[in-house]
């Protein structure tokens, strides 16, 4: 299943407003979802906007590198 969260253009400006702490993020390309991570979620944006081709992000905090990467498994199964 989905994040139930909008998404938002890949770019500089949103990794900036990325917080600083654990959690899941989908990438996509025109509202379709193409990938599931789970980690600090500033620095996965950091490393999809210099290495990636996604054109969309979303993400959901969660409250440690557990919790985040159960949720990721969880996103990836219903995908």
């Amino acid at each position: 299943m989905p994040l139930r969260t909008g998404w938002k253009p890949l770019e500089r400006a949103t990794v900036g407003t990325a917080p600083d702490r654990y959690g899941v993020v989908e990438f996509g390309t025109d509202g379709t979802v193409e990938a599931v991570e789970a980690g600090v979620v500033r620095d996965v944006l950091k490393e999809a906007l210099a290495y990636g081709s996604h054109e969309q992000v979303r993400w959901k905090a969660a409250e440690h590198r557990d919790h985040a990467e159960r949720l990721a498994a969880e996103h990836r199964d219903r995908r």
